[in-house]
């Protein structure tokens, strides 16, 4: 299991927000492409970033500070936020992304996914599955769906969706933990798909725990800004 640090972007600045609240944003760093270095520096290879006004106003926004660490450090970006169109998905990857996570587009757009996931492969598409009160939510996390997450994972799993990303929202941000029963199950149910925990994790301990499953990967952001994890566990962990 691989660590994926995050980097959520508001007016160009790297953020965290609580259970998706935008009301509740603490900002970290003027500068995101300061933290992407900070984090490639401590042997991380992959990262999540996460354009979070074009979640809010569904199209890209911050495709600049994408392009910026792209062009600057060896991080393989998978990208999310606000990729709603063809112009959309075609900007984030101009702009350096290695992947695009796809949710809100998954549920309201499954043919236009499924288009993408034709024209740029399953290495190329992630699915983004967040769950919240056991359904798909979407939008930032601003508005639910009527998907159950398993239903949802088996309609795209069929489409050949290789790697999905689920946030349990109600931990995301909090630091409570994350939702191992969650993963648990998931990996049991789909033992194809390339798993990506995310939300919840506050220490290295959450991480070894979910390191016993298996799972590709899991995404930390403020429990590494918040000092709870350090880079110096984190570059022990990716060099271990």
């Amino acid at each position: 299991m691989i660590i994926i640090p995050a980097i959520d972007i508001i007016d160009g600045k790297a953020v965290r927000l609580t259970k998706g609240d935008y009301q509740q944003k603490k900002i970290y760093n003027e500068d995101p492409l300061e933290v992407a270095k900070m984090f490639e520096g401590a042997g991380i290879t992959r990262l999540h970033l996460v354009d979070l006004d074009g979640a809010k106003l569904k199209k890209i926004q911050n495709h600049k500070v994408l392009e910026d660490i792209a062009k600057n450090t060896s991080l393989q970006i998978d990208f999310g936020g606000g990729v709603q169109s063809d112009e959309d998905i075609q900007l984030a990857f101009d702009s350096g992304a290695h992947q695009v996570t796809g949710g809100s587009i998954a549920v309201k757009n499954p043919e236009l996914f499924e288009t993408w996931l034709e024209k740029f492969g399953s290495e190329k598409i992630i699915l983004g599955a967040d769950v919240l009160e056991g359904k798909i939510a979407i939008s930032g996390w601003q508005e639910g769906s009527s998907w159950t997450l398993d239903d949802f994972l088996e309609k795209y799993q069929a489409k050949g969706i290789r790697y999905v990303i689920t946030t349990d929202v109600s931990k995301d941000g909090v630091l409570a933990g994350p939702a191992v029963d969650l993963y648990t199950d998931m990996a049991i149910a789909f033992p194809r798909l390339e798993i990506i925990a995310s939300g919840g994790v506050a220490s290295m301990d959450d991480i070894y725990e979910l390191d016993k499953l298996p799972l590709y990967g899991v995404i930390v952001g403020k429990a590494i800004y918040e000092n709870r994890i350090s880079l110096e566990e984190v570059e022990q962990f990716c060099r271990g």
